[in-house]
């Protein structure tokens, strides 16, 4: 079963994207161009670091 990333699409749009390419390759850094279901175009996304809530 693939893992889903939540990722953050340059208008601030959150989704989670079924594949993220090329995470583990740092020299590229962490952005990525995918589509965003809400602007449906090609966006650069960066993954969301989940903070745990108190």
């Amino acid at each position: 079963m693939m893992e889903r990333t939540v990722v953050r699409c340059a208008d601030g749009h959150v989704f989670t994207a079924a594949s993220f390419p090329m995470q583990q390759a740092e020299r590229l850094g962490p952005g990525r161009l995918l589509r965003c279901p809400r602007c449906a175009r090609l966006r650069s996304v960066v993954p969301v670091t989940l903070q745990k809530q108190q």
